[in-house]
């Protein structure tokens, strides 16, 4: 007869270790994200609407 209590601790403890394992890789994520530079932050100029056009997105012409 299988050990079934054997197979769910096993089982229990796998799960364990992947969530702390995502854990650990989202808390590296964040201080990577967080030790970067600001970003410059550029303000666009607010263009002309296009004839025809709705909405309010601005086209840039370079």
């Amino acid at each position: 007869m299988p050990d079934y209590k054997e197979m769910y601790l096993t089982l229990f403890r796998a799960s364990e270790e992947a969530v702390n394992t995502l854990i650990a890789a989202q808390r590296a994520c964040e201080e990577m994200y967080i030790s970067q530079p600001e970003p410059e932050i550029v303000v666009l100029p607010f263009g002309e609407r296009e004839e025809g056009g709705s909405g309010s997105c601005t086209l840039l012409e370079q």
